[in-house]
């Protein structure tokens, strides 16, 4: 009888031996009693591997859990899956006309669900009930390779003609589709084994859908709290249904639109409906004869710069005056700035912002009197005085962007009249497909990459490594403040993802495969195989896209 080959696993530099085919779950078993949560994933050697996996080499593991970014995204993906396969199975697959994962709100995410039934709290009852049934009876969520034609027929007969489409411009062979008591469906990224994985959720009706609550990555015992931003919400809808109106709502769609030609004509088409957009604000901002500042903040990679110049000049075209400034010039110095619990300077807080000083200067330029702006010094630290004088004349008025604008602390002084806010994200409402939503960061992060390498020399590896800071910043910083906006501007653009694509790809991949970075990397780079590739020819050169790309004829 041949003796079974063991494998070596070293988890926490000690070394463990198991029978060659183990399945991870099984290894993961071991561990479980030192975490707090479930262990949802593995990670190999830099590679995740989903629990129903065996061991077939030596190798290093990483348990992940719901509090790691790949592990959160396996819950929220698994979730789904079971509200879908519930969903159906209450409503009746026949009954259910569309069911599609728009976007996320607010620890949840926001669904559409239209067909021969009611959506009304009785229903939702039911579906969360049918999901805590298929839940407590722990069933295999499993996952099969097809053929990519025979995936194709699957879900045209399915009636997910969308996921037939996206299909139909892949490359590879095969697919990878999981099943769930005889439900099929197509997902972006990692499952977990089964379903009595998925404990935390809960549905509620919000606006004309309703919405799939979760936990969050820092608590994933719990579900998030629920407090949407009402005016976020209405962008994102009013978005979508442009989106829809370019017949360009999902991936398949904008590579349907490329493939046969039409690139260029969408590019021009929506960078019309955002100047126009931008054109509607300043004729709001000069029908309010009281504004003198227009107050603009937003998240990184949102777009700022390029928009505040963009609406200096629809400013200018509606006869005012515009003077830009940047709240960055009113840093404290480089030794009064506070510290964080780390020891480290705290650049994104207001404890780093001349508060005081900002507010005099602009109460002066308010009451009309001469007023010598600073320039801060970033070299040295400091402010410097250069000359910069500035009168507010009639028809002039000041588009101030920074990151606190919207936070009435910081302009406490200025008459609330006096201040225009607008808040401005990238808010993407283009989806993979009905069930596979794109996060809104990945497309800001993907900005980041692209304008870091360009303009600062960073890698991607650094980019990547300084995003989770950047994104506690905007938590702290930026997101409270977004309902005190008087408009919200969304600077998501629906080609850019493939725009991208040939400048973001080999910086990715120059992600060295040891490095704690690579896993996003690659789940980056697979999120940008679902798209055909535009260039950069036919983008105007006023367009938002040109921050990050470069070739504009702003400075940016």
């Amino acid at each position: 009888m041949e003796e079974t080959r063991m494998i070596k696993v070293t988890v926490e530099d000690k070394t463990y031996t198991y029978p060659y085919g183990t399945p991870y779950r099984t290894v993961a078993a071991d561990f479980q009693s030192r975490l707090p949560w479930d262990i949802l994933l593995v990670n190999r050697d830099g590679k995740l591997c989903e629990l129903h996996k065996v061991l077939d080499r030596d190798c290093s593991l990483k348990m992940v859990t719901a509090q790691d970014k790949p592990g959160i995204q396996t819950y929220e993906r698994s979730a789904v899956f079971l509200m879908l396969k519930a969903f159906y199975d209450v409503a009746g697959r026949e009954n259910v006309r569309r069911l599609s994962v728009e976007y996320s709100l607010s620890s949840a995410l926001f669904i559409l669900a239209q067909g021969n039934f009611t959506l009304d709290q009785s229903l939702l009852e039911r579906v969360e009930a049918r999901m805590r049934e298929l839940a407590a009876l722990a069933l295999p969520i499993e996952k099969h390779s097809m053929n990519t034609d025979d995936a194709v027929e699957l879900f045209q007969r399915a009636g997910m003609v969308h996921k037939a489409q996206l299909f139909s411009f892949r490359i590879n062979s095969h697919v990878n589709v999981y099943s769930l008591d005889g439900f099929v469906d197509y997902f972006y990224g990692y499952m977990v084994p089964d379903t009595g994985y998925i404990k935390c959720f809960g549905l509620e009706l919000f606006e004309n859908g309703f919405v799939l609550r979760l936990p969050t990555q820092q608590d994933p015992g719990r579900l998030g709290d629920f407090r949407p931003s009402y005016k976020v919400f209405r962008e994102l809808y009013s978005s979508n249904q442009r989106f829809e109106a370019l017949n360009a709502s999902n991936v398949a769609e904008l590579n349907a639109t490329i493939s046969q030609g039409g690139a260029t004509s969408l590019i021009l088409a929506h960078e019309a409906m955002m100047e126009k957009k931008i054109g509607d604000i300043a004729a709001e901002i000069a029908q309010r004869k009281g504004v003198r500042f227009v107050m603009i903040a937003g998240p990184s990679s949102s777009g700022k710069t390029t928009f505040s110049h963009r609406l200096s000049t629809q400013l200018r075209a509606c006869g005012l005056r515009p003077h830009a400034i940047a709240t960055d010039n009113y840093f404290k110095n480089r030794e009064d700035t506070p510290r964080d619990e780390k020891g480290n300077y705290d650049f994104e807080g207001l404890g780093a912002m001349d508060v005081e000083q900002f507010n005099r200067d602009m109460v002066r330029l308010l009451n009309g009197e001469t007023v010598e702006l600073p320039t801060y010094n970033f070299k040295k630290g400091a402010r410097e005085y250069n000359g910069n004088f500035l009168t507010l004349g009639e028809g002039d008025v000041l588009v101030i962007e920074g990151i606190h604008c919207l936070n009435d602390q910081f302009t406490h002084s200025l008459p609330k009249e006096s201040k225009y806010r607008i808040y401005i994200s990238c808010l993407t409402t283009l989806n993979i497909d009905n069930h596979n939503r794109i996060p809104t960061t990945d497309a800001r992060l993907l900005r980041r990459i692209e304008r870091d390498a360009r303009t600062r020399g960073y890698s991607a590896q650094a980019t990547i490594k300084m995003w989770p800071s950047v994104r506690r910043g905007e938590e702290q910083n930026i997101f409270p403040f977004q309902d005190s906006a008087d408009v919200i501007f969304n600077s998501a653009l629906i080609y850019e993802t493939a725009l991208l694509k040939p400048y973001v790809q080999p910086l990715l991949f120059g992600v060295p495969r040891e490095s704690e970075e690579y896993i996003e990397a690659k789940r980056l780079l697979k999120f940008l195989n679902y798209f055909l590739p535009i260039p950069a020819d036919n983008i105007p050169k006023t367009s938002l896209m040109r921050e990050f790309i470069g070739g504009g004829i702003y400075h940016a």
